[in-house]
């Protein structure tokens, strides 16, 4: 067979042919009378088995080594194959999901284009300081997608720019909240902090709901983070979560904190002064939770604390004793017309109380 008519049967062109003849992968067995190249059967399945070989993308040398070499394996060149193939699925990917930020900012010529680009590959960059300058300027110029700021949050590690970060989507008005929410559902657990703790600086609304929602994660940080973040938002839901983070001593500080907010509410102080009690009375609750929850009670108003505290400073523990007696004496002075009963506790533990005072 002549090589024009190979060449329309095989669908590789006479140049192609020549070309591996040059190359040493296929020759043509004979020569026509007139010198013309003629290839076998022999040939021409050599032609296909090229074909097919360069078809998963092994160069021509491969090609020819897989077809000549007895000694070639070719699982350790199929794995290189497959690594190459994701390495360049993964770059497209990352292309199409330029493009498409690029496209979602409606960019109304090139140099908003190029602008874009600029931001995207700065949020990208190695220096922290770069992708600080990014984020913080991404409000201005609203020429950033939400959803690239979301990724970028939820990848960074470095504290400042991760602040920077979450204030620019703090200023998108909630659009990246979605993305956010899913970033809760993460397996790595630095991703699922890093989500919460920008949800926390959501503006008020659906971000609210979406922390009362993880108040209920598995993940005891998260229902943390979101707990601290609705106490300073008025949310009484919170408090059950703020009173386990004090037991267990996870950001007990903060979370106490979070409860004096809480109560600032008159509705509520007597409330969570009582989980305070509760908690206190709890065989389970060892001696240092026990002396975090008395601590917790310092800035929690109302009578139902004053009774605790009184109660308290007749504790079998003396740390919680003496912690009680000095917090119901810091009390009493900053607000005098505190109930007697609460006065009772100025004396240490195993003290008589004063005359004329009931017990």
């Amino acid at each position: 067979m002549l090589i024009g008519d190979v060449a329309r049967r095989s669908g590789v062109s006479a140049r192609m042919l020549r070309h591996y003849e040059s190359l040493g992968l296929v020759r043509p067995t004979g020569r026509t009378g007139s010198g013309y190249r003629e290839y076998s059967g022999d040939d021409i399945r050599r032609i296909f088995h090229i074909e097919s070989l360069r078809s998963l993308g092994l160069s021509l040398r491969d090609v020819g080594r897989a077809l000549d070499d007895p000694d070639f394996a070719p699982g350790e060149l199929v794995d290189d194959l497959i690594r190459g193939t994701r390495d360049r699925i993964a770059a497209e990917r990352e292309l199409l999901t330029r493009l498409r930020r690029i496209g979602a900012a409606e960019p109304a010529g090139w140099e908003d284009v190029l602008q874009t680009v600029a931001l995207l590959q700065a949020l990208g960059s190695k220096s922290a300081g770069a992708r600080q300058r990014a984020a913080l300027s991404a409000v201005a110029e609203a020429q950033l997608p939400v959803e690239a700021l979301v990724e970028a949050v939820l990848r960074e590690s470095d504290p400042n720019v991760a602040g920077a970060l979450r204030w620019a989507l703090a200023q998108s008005g909630g659009e990246g909240l979605e993305l956010l929410a899913q970033g809760l559902g993460s397996p790595r657990a630095e991703v699922r902090e890093r989500a919460v703790q920008s949800i926390a600086e959501m503006p008020h609304g659906e971000a609210t709901a979406v922390l009362r929602d993880a108040l209920t994660h598995p993940d005891v940080v998260v229902c943390g983070y979101a707990a601290l973040a609705l106490g300073a938002r008025g949310v009484a839901d919170a408090a059950p979560t703020l009173l386990d983070m004090i037991v267990a001593g996870c950001n007990d500080t903060d979370a106490a904190d979070a409860l004096s907010m809480l109560a600032s509410d008159p509705a509520l102080a007597d409330h969570i002064a009582a989980g305070l009690v509760d908690r206190l009375a709890d065989d389970t609750s060892g001696a240092s939770a026990r002396g975090r929850l008395t601590q917790a009670l310092a800035d929690i108003p109302g009578t139902t604390t004053s009774r605790a505290l009184a109660d308290l400073s007749h504790d079998e523990d003396r740390a919680v004793a003496l912690t009680a007696t000095y917090l119901l004496e810091r009390r009493n002075a900053r607000v005098p017309g505190e109930p007697q009963a609460g006065r009772v506790a100025a004396n240490h533990p195993g003290s008589a109380p004063d005359e004329g005072v009931p017990s």
